[in-house]
């Protein structure tokens, strides 16, 4: 049960931070931004979300009663994790 939890929470980050993604793109869209003012503002964006991904992530290890090497461990590939389906994909 404990872990469906866990389970359904990091599907909730992965969806979240995509959404993210998206919604920057769509606030800078909606304000009709361009040029270095678009990029300033997705820079800004996209590292609010990042940060907010952090957190939650440390949450996460927090809950799991997680510290030193493991902690970090884990909040690294969780952001990581993430940030995965904001990234572009490579051609």
């Amino acid at each position: 049960m404990k872990s469906a939890a866990l389970a359904a929470a990091l599907a909730l980050a992965l969806f979240a931070s995509a959404a993210q993604a998206a919604t920057c793109e769509a606030q800078a869209t909606e304000k009709k931004l361009a040029g270095a003012a678009k990029d300033s503002f997705m820079k800004k964006c996209e590292k609010d979300a990042a940060a907010d991904s952090t957190k939650m992530c440390e949450t996460q290890a927090a809950d799991k009663k997680l510290a030193g090497a493991a902690k970090t461990s884990f909040v690294k590939k969780c952001v990581a994790d993430a940030s995965a389906p904001a990234a572009a994909p490579k051609k």
